[in-house]
């Protein structure tokens, strides 16, 4: 057993994409102590991902859904962790999210002031976003002191495990090249591309010799299967609604590339290190970018951009609209050509 003293425990974000650029703060706090142990808290269907990330000692997952008050769950949850940790992390700025580290009486429990959290946290830190303009900085800045810049930091890296059972299951070959596509948005249809924008890239794909498939959650099954309709080919196949999230990383892991709205697998892309094409409409790249320098950001920065809505406040997405295809075909030749 790891003396309280070596472990600490990260309260995890709700949001596949923050997830993921949690695994920044989650390198720092290794480098930091490479004898602390990292225990994560966070929603039983982000355990796959965690369990990618080699620093993660143990996932204590939980069925709350977002939003919900689940009073007596997240108090028993903060009983059982009592004695086990030293410090706690704590990511979303909920007053909700802040109660199980008080009721595990975990002794330092460092966040981002939100939601009259004042008495929950004892190290209450102000989210300036000035200093800290992107996510994945807010993260890294709760392991430094108060105020430090947080400019350098590891990038997002996931460990995929061999997808030879997934695509068994599924029936899938590795015969052809592989793009996959990503196009959903769980925050809204201010950020998703259009299905017949996507349809247009995947015949260009196909029609080059490779395949494509399409990656999402339930949610995402019906625009998967409008893609494929217009498609009009076997070489394109819907995948959203039929794999876990772990088995969608390591599916994406033996892609050649992928092209995605600004979602959490987009976020996964980039830390598999994939060639990506990230494509920008109400949300902005500089809040959250893909971590990944050689990620190609496709955002037309219109006057109207970003607004953070998850419908067009105006009505017509030109955000969107006017992100043709021959622009993301130019984007994927461009790809083919660097790497």
């Amino acid at each position: 057993m790891l003396d309280t003293q070596t472990a600490c425990l990260l309260v995890a974000p709700s949001w596949v994409g923050d997830m993921v650029m949690a695994h920044s703060l989650i390198q720092v706090l290794q480098t930091q102590a490479p004898e602390r142990a990292i225990d994560v808290l966070a929603p039983r269907w982000s355990a796959g991902l965690l369990q990618r990330m080699p620093e993660v000692r143990q996932v204590i997952d939980y069925d709350i859904a977002h939003g919900q008050w689940a009073w007596h769950s997240r108090q028993q949850i903060g009983r059982n962790l009592r004695g086990h940790y030293q410090q706690a992390f704590i990511l979303p700025n909920s007053w909700k999210s802040a109660l199980i580290p008080a009721w595990a009486k975990i002794p330092q429990r460092i966040g981002f002031l939100g939601e009259w959290r004042y008495g929950l946290l004892t190290d209450a830190r102000r989210k300036d976003k000035q200093r800290y303009p992107k996510t994945v900085e807010q993260f890294v800045a709760l392991a430094l002191p108060a105020n430090t810049p947080a400019t350098d930091y590891p990038l997002p890296r996931l460990t995929p495990q061999s997808a030879s059972p997934t695509l068994t299951r599924l029936k899938l070959t590795l015969e052809k090249p592989l793009l996959i596509l990503c196009a959903g948005a769980e925050y809204g249809i201010a950020k998703r591309w259009l299905p017949a924008y996507f349809s247009t890239v995947a015949q260009y794909f196909i029609q080059q010799g490779g395949q494509v498939w399409l990656l999402g959650s339930q949610k995402d099954a019906p625009v998967g299967a409008e893609i494929v309709e217009m498609t009009q080919s076997t070489d394109c196949v819907n995948l959203c609604g039929l794999t876990n999230l772990a088995e969608a990383v390591d599916l994406m892991a033996v892609a050649q590339q992928v092209i995605s709205n600004d979602s959490g697998l987009m976020h996964v892309a980039a830390a598999l290190d994939k060639p990506l094409i990230a494509l920008y409409g109400s949300s902005s790249p500089t809040m959250t970018p893909p971590l990944q320098p050689q990620a190609q950001i496709l955002y037309l920065a219109l006057p109207c951009s970003p607004c953070f809505k998850r419908v067009c406040p105006l009505g017509h997405t030109h955000c969107l609209q006017d992100l043709k295809p021959d622009m993301v075909i130019a984007a994927l030749r461009n790809t083919n050509k660097t790497r």
